[in-house]
């Protein structure tokens, strides 16, 4: 019985298992469908989307179809953000309200959005208390993901507003993603430590620095302290998930695809305490 317990009391509460999801990026440019289909047959908890040109990733009730008939809960929204998504959603405010609103109709607590980019300049400028004003309104937690220095002709370009990395910025929750951290050359474990309860999700990968690419390599193929990373998480109570997002672009077919998925899950649940090795 622990110190000061009392005959009768309840037992100690076991810690809360962290689930260890699969984004639809893993799959890119694989349809959606796809990715519910993959992270069933590999066993995932859940799914990630991330918000494209396809049509399905825009609709909150095919979504919500797709996680029924896979029975894959959808664990967040990843807001069309990125580059090759700047058509989708319009405005760079709109892009995260409606992110926002598909998490709500399909029970996601998070979103995941990037920085702006250096030429969203008035969107720059008031992020911070923007995003923290559209999480209260909907009741989502708006996570800000790590991104990393553009270089053109070995020089550092300014990329982002008002930086790459979240770590010193206001903001209540982050997602840290390991290939960005290989990119920018940055300690993924420094920055666990550093951001302690505003950690809110993860994005498992990994990448070998230095880099000028965003690799996304399988977690234990780079540099990145994944392994360390996630021994932390489980021993200090993280409350977020943990979300695959490894390149499969040039797996050779479907096997190699869910061979390279089933590798990442098992390195997850390894170093998570969830499996023995």
């Amino acid at each position: 019985m622990p110190d000061g317990g009392q005959p009768g009391d309840p037992a100690p509460a076991s810690p809360q298992k962290i689930p260890v999801a699969l984004s639809t990026a893993s799959v890119y440019p694989l349809s959606v469908h796809d990715g519910f289909a993959i992270a069933a047959d590999v066993g995932y908890d859940g799914v990630e989307i991330l918000v494209t040109h396809n049509g399905d990733s825009q609709d909150a009730s095919a979504l919500n179809k797709l996680a029924e008939r896979y029975d894959q809960p959808i664990l967040a929204i990843h807001a069309p953000t990125l580059l090759l998504t700047q058509q989708v959603w319009g405005s760079a405010w709109n892009k995260v309200q409606r992110s926002a609103q598909m998490a709500v109709d399909v029970g996601a607590e998070v979103v995941v959005v990037h920085p702006p980019f250096r030429w969203q300049n008035d969107y720059a400028e008031t992020f911070a208390h923007g995003v923290k004003d559209i999480a209260e309104a909907f009741g989502v937690r708006i996570a800000v993901e790590n991104m990393y220095p553009w270089r053109v002709r070995g020089r550092e370009a300014l990329a982002y507003l008002p930086h790459w990395d979240p770590v010193s910025q206001d903001y209540a929750d982050v997602t840290w993603d390991f290939s960005h951290a290989a990119s920018a050359g940055a300690s993924s474990l420094d920055a666990v430590h550093a951001l302690g309860s505003r950690l809110r999700h993860i994005h498992l990968t990994d990448g070998i620095s230095p880099s000028t690419k965003d690799q996304h390599l399988i977690p234990g193929h780079g540099t990145q302290q994944c392994v360390e990373v996630l021994q932390h998480l489980a021993a200090t109570g993280f409350d977020g998930a943990v979300v695959a997002e490894i390149s499969t672009r040039k797996a050779r077919g479907a096997g190699q695809r869910e061979e390279w998925l089933a590798e990442t899950l098992d390195f997850a649940r390894v170093h998570l305490g969830q499996k023995k090795p």
